[in-house]
């Protein structure tokens, strides 16, 4: 494992491996680290195919510095620039769900820098959606405290929803404006996903302003997206977009 310090003073953990490029960029999910099954599922892949590839955290996940309630969706995609910047040429950039916005956000600042971008259940501007799902009495705790704890449904530990990461949202909104990307755009769906639904990728989809753009949806399949079929989607769709920017 190594660590960076990002240019606002963020100690950021990171795994680079070494190789031929496009390399590969993995982005994690909300409350996600850099130890899950995709993540090291493409890295294994990657090191087989001798090809380039990198794993973080951002601050607060994992084994970055900083505490998860003090971050917010624009702080996540100044960590993701700060750990681009160590690779060189253009990348694949592959983001599940909360990664696939800050993808999103790298792409449309830095489309020279990207070679394609693979989305994982992309929930762009879902805080926005957590805001409207809220009720008055909610919204009213959350501006008075900073902070509204929520279930989840992947810890018995409720997370916490803070000002910050609707704050941060909504200045890092990428469905409101014109979303150009020139690069190859692969987009993976479950439509079982209970967390990001499939009507969420069929937005972004006509959204994005593009000339190599396709969505898949799997059937059946749900937010982790992980199972061997899932995962075998994932490697082809990396290999498509990697396949315009590798050299003969």
């Amino acid at each position: 494992m190594e660590h960076v310090t990002s240019p606002e003073g963020r100690r950021l953990a990171l795994h680079l491996t070494p190789g031929s490029g496009p390399g590969v960029v993995f982005l994690g999910g909300f409350r996600s680290d850099m130890t899950g099954t995709k993540a090291v599922h493409l890295e294994r892949w990657a090191k087989a195919q001798g090809r380039a590839f990198l794993r973080f955290d951002y601050s607060g996940h994992g084994a970055s510095s900083g505490r998860f309630e003090d971050g917010g969706i624009d702080d996540w995609a100044e960590d993701a620039a700060a750990v681009l910047a160590l690779t060189r040429g253009p990348q694949v950039l592959v983001g599940s769900s909360m990664g696939g916005w800050i993808a999103l956000l790298l792409a449309r600042s830095q489309p020279e820098r990207v070679a394609g971008l693979v989305g994982i259940a992309a929930a762009p501007d879902f805080t926005e959606a957590l805001w409207d799902g809220f009720s008055a009495a909610e919204r009213a705790e959350l501006l008075a405290s900073g902070q509204l704890l929520r279930p989840s449904d992947y810890s018995d530990t409720p997370y916490p929803i803070t000002r910050r990461l609707i704050d941060g949202g909504r200045r890092s909104l990428v469905l409101t404006s014109p979303l150009v990307l020139p690069m190859p755009v692969r987009l993976l769906q479950g439509t079982a996903d209970s967390d990001v639904p499939p009507e969420l990728a069929l937005r972004l989809l006509h959204h994005i302003d593009g000339q190599d753009l396709s969505l898949t949806l799997v059937k059946g399949a749900d937010h982790r997206f992980s199972t061997a079929p899932c995962l075998a989607q994932l490697t082809a769709a990396v290999k498509d977009v990697s396949a315009p920017a590798v050299l003969p």
